[in-house]
C-alpha cells in the first residue's frame, strides 16, 4: 500500500443519508473539493414553526478556498432549496441542466438573496453531454428519468478511481418527453471499473419495476372522462411531467387550466419559458376567471398534495381559501404519495374533503401517481451493469439503507464493500481499499421566517412545552427604594387551564408564590435571578403535584419607585 503515501478521495455526506431530504455530499482530494446537491428538508412536527431544515456547512465555510463548485443534479427542493441560504456564505459556482439552473434562479430572486440581479452569484448550464474540470476531479454527466425533466447522475474521475453518483433516478422506457436513460454510458464507464456507486435508496424495498409516468396519463383520461363538474388536481409543483399530461387530458376534454399557489405558477412560468412545458393557447386562465366558468369546463392545478399547514388545498378543505370553495361534487385528485412523516396531515386534508363533499380520488384508487424512483430491479441493472467495488447508499431511510445492502449483497458485493455512512462521516477511499476516517462537523440548521440558525433545541424544547403544557407568567413589582415585595404576585396563563374556572387553583398558588417571597429578605430581592428561580421552582413543584402538569414558567419582575 506504500504506507498510503497516495492521496485519498474522501466522500462525506452532510446530508440525505438516512433521512429525506437535505441532500447534499462533499468530494474531496489533496486542495480540491466539490460538492454535489443543496437541498432541504421539510419540518416534522417535532418541529413547531420551525419553515425549513438545511445542511449545516461549517466543514465547506472552514474549506471555502478548496471549493470549485456545486454540481446540481436535478431541480426538486430536497436538492436545490437550501441555495439561497448557504450561496450567502459559499459564493462558488452552480452547475446544472437549463431546468435546474432556471428553477434555482427562480428561488434565489424569489429569497432576494444580495447580488443575483448583478450576476455575482456564477450559476452555469450544462447539458448531459458536457465534460466539467473542477481541480482534481473530471464530470461527466448522463440523463436519467426521474419525476422532474432534465435530472441527471453524474460520473466523477477522480485520481484514485472512477466513482458514479446516480442522482435521482428511475429506468423508465416511455417518458412523457421521450428522453430515456443513458444507459450504455453507464455501461462504456462499467467495462472500465468502477470504484464507488452512490445510489438512490428510496424505493430499494419495492420489489419489481417503478411504473411508467405515461400510466398516469391513463388513469387521468379515464378519471376525467367520469367527471361532470370540477376537478382539482394537487401534485408536486416540480414535477414538470405530470403537469403536462394534466394540462393535455384538460385540453382534451375542452377545460381552461387555472394555477393555484405560489410554488406552482414559479414552476410552469419557469418550464414554460424555457420549453419544457406546452401549453395550448387559450388552456391556460387566472382563477377568477376559472370561477365565472361552468364547472364542467374547469381544472384546477394545485400545492398542498403533502397536505401542509398553509399550501392551498389544506387551505381549501378547510374552507378558508381566498379564492377557490370546495363544492360537493368536485373530484379532487391527490396525484403525489406522501413523503414519510406527512401521512397523517394527509389523511386529515382526504377526511376534510370527503366531509364537505368531494370525490377524492387518491392512490388507493388507481395509478394517480407513480413514483420517480428506482425499486429494487431498477437499481439492481444499475449494479450489474457499473459492477462496482465499493457501493453507497444514499437518498433513503435507514431501512432503505439496509434493503440496499442486502439486495448488493445478494448481487456479489462483499458486505464490507457495502459503506453505510452516516451523515458527517469521512469515508476515504483509495485505489485499493477504503476506510472510515472520522467526522466532519454535520447537523441540521433551522429556517424560521427571516432566522437562519436561530433555532436551536432550547427553543424547539421551549416551543413543545408550551404547545403541550401551556404557559403560566407571574409578575411582581419591587419597591426600588426599600428593595422588598411591593405588589403581587399576579398570575397570567395561557393553554394551561381557564382561569375562570380554577380560580381557587389560582389563589393557592399565588399564597404558596407569596409564602415563599416573604422569607427573602431585601438583599435577596435585589438579585432578580434569585427571585425569579424562587418563584419558578415553587410554582413548578406546586402545579406538579396538584395537577400534575409541567407548564414553562416565566416570571417577569418590575421596580417600582414613587416619584
Amino acid at each position: 500500500m506504500n504506507n498510503y503515501k497516495e492521496k485519498a478521495l474522501s466522500v462525506i455526506p452532510l446530508g440525505g443519508i438516512s433521512e429525506i431530504g437535505k441532500n447534499m455530499m462533499a468530494f474531496e482530494y489533496g486542495d480540491d473539493i466539490i460538492i454535489i446537491d443543496a437541498g432541504i428538508k421539510f419540518p416534522t412536527e417535532e418541529l413547531p414553526g420551525v419553515d425549513l431544515v438545511i445542511p449545516d456547512i461549517t466543514y465547506l465555510k472552514e474549506n471555502i478556498q478548496k471549493i470549485h463548485g456545486i454540481i446540481l443534479t436535478h431541480g426538486h427542493e430536497d436538492h436545490v432549496g437550501a441555495l439561497p441560504f448557504i450561496l450567502e456564505e459559499l459564493n462558488v459556482p452552480i452547475y446544472g441542466t437549463s431546468l435546474t439552473i432556471g428553477i434555482a434562479k427562480r428561488k434565489l430572486t424569489d429569497r432576494d438573496v444580495k447580488n443575483i440581479n448583478n450576476n455575482r452569484f456564477d450559476l452555469n448550464v450544462i447539458d448531459s453531454s458536457d465534460e466539467l474540470k473542477l481541480g482534481s476531479f473530471k464530470i461527466n454527466f448522463f440523463r436519467v428519468n426521474h419525476s422532474i425533466p432534465d435530472g441527471v447522475g453524474l460520473a466523477i474521475r477522480t485520481p484514485a478511481g472512477l466513482v458514479v453518483h446516480s442522482g435521482d433516478f428511475k429506468i423508465d422506457h416511455t417518458p412523457v418527453d421521450g428522453k430515456v436513460m443513458e444507459l450504455n454510458k453507464l455501461s462504456r464507464w462499467g467495462s472500465h471499473g468502477i470504484l464507488l456507486f452512490i445510489c438512490d435508496t428510496t424505493n430499494a424495498g419495492k420489489e419489481g419495476y417503478t411504473p411508467s409516468e405515461k400510466i398516469v396519463g391513463e388513469t387521468l383520461y379515464d378519471v376525467f372522462g367520469r367527471c361532470e363538474k370540477r376537478i382539482i388536481v394537487t401534485t408536486f409543483a416540480s414535477n414538470v411531467h405530470r403537469l403536462q399530461q394534466i394540462i393535455n387530458v384538460a385540453a382534451d376534454f375542452n377545460r381552461r387550466v387555472a394555477l393555484s399557489g405560489r410554488s406552482m405558477i414559479n414552476v410552469v412560468d419557469v418550464a414554460s419559458e424555457l420549453g419544457y412545458l406546452h401549453i395550448p393557447e387559450g388552456t391556460l386562465v387566472e382563477i377568477e376567471e376559472a370561477n365565472k366558468l361552468s364547472p364542467d369546463r374547469v381544472v384546477i392545478i394545485t400545492t398542498g398534495s403533502q397536505g401542509e399547514p398553509m399550501a392551498a388545498l389544506t387551505r381549501m378543505a378547510l374552507k378558508s381559501h381566498r379564492l377557490i370553495q370546495i363544492q360537493p361534487d368536485d373530484t379532487v385528485i391527490i396525484s403525489a404519495s406522501p413523503i414519510p412523516g406527512n401521512e397523517k396531515l394527509i389523511a386529515r386534508t382526504i377526511d376534510n374533503l370527503f366531509r364537505i363533499g368531494a370525490n377524492v380520488v387518491y392512490k388507493v384508487d388507481g395509478d394517480v401517481h407513480v413514483s420517480g424512483h428506482a425499486s429494487n430491479e431498477e437499481i439492481k441493472i444499475l449494479i450489474k451493469i457499473l459492477n462496482p467495488k465499493y457501493v453507497l447508499p444514499f437518498h433513503g431511510e435507514y431501512r432503505h439503507k439496509i434493503s440496499f445492502s442486502h439486495m448488493a449483497e445478494d448481487l456479489g458485493i462483499p458486505k464490507e464493500n457495502v459503506i453505510l455512512a452516516e451523515q458527517g462521516d469521512r469515508w476515504e477511499f483509495y485505489r485499493k481499499m477504503a476506510k472510515h476516517a472520522g467526522k466532519v462537523k454535520t447537523g441540521e440548521i433551522m429556517v424560521d421566517g427571516l432566522g437562519i440558525g436561530d433555532v436551536g433545541n432550547i427553543v424547539l424544547h421551549d416551543r413543545q412545552t408550551l404547545s403541550t403544557e401551556g404557559i403560566i407568567i407571574v409578575v411582581i413589582v419591587i419597591d426600588k427604594k426599600t428593595g422588598m415585595l411591593m405588589a403581587g404576585p399576579e398570575i397570567v396563563t395561557r393553554g394551561f387551564v381557564y382561569m375562570r374556572e380554577n380560580v381557587q387553583l389560582i389563589n393557592n398558588a399565588k399564597s404558596v408564590i407569596l409564602k415563599e417571597l416573604k422569607n427573602l429578605n431585601s438583599k435577596q430581592f435585589k438579585n432578580w435571578s434569585h427571585v425569579k428561580g424562587v418563584i419558578t421552582k415553587t410554582l413548578f413543584s406546586f402545579v406538579l403535584k396538584h395537577i400534575g402538569r409541567k407548564p414553562f414558567i416565566l416570571p417577569i419582575v418590575t421596580e417600582y419607585q414613587e416619584e
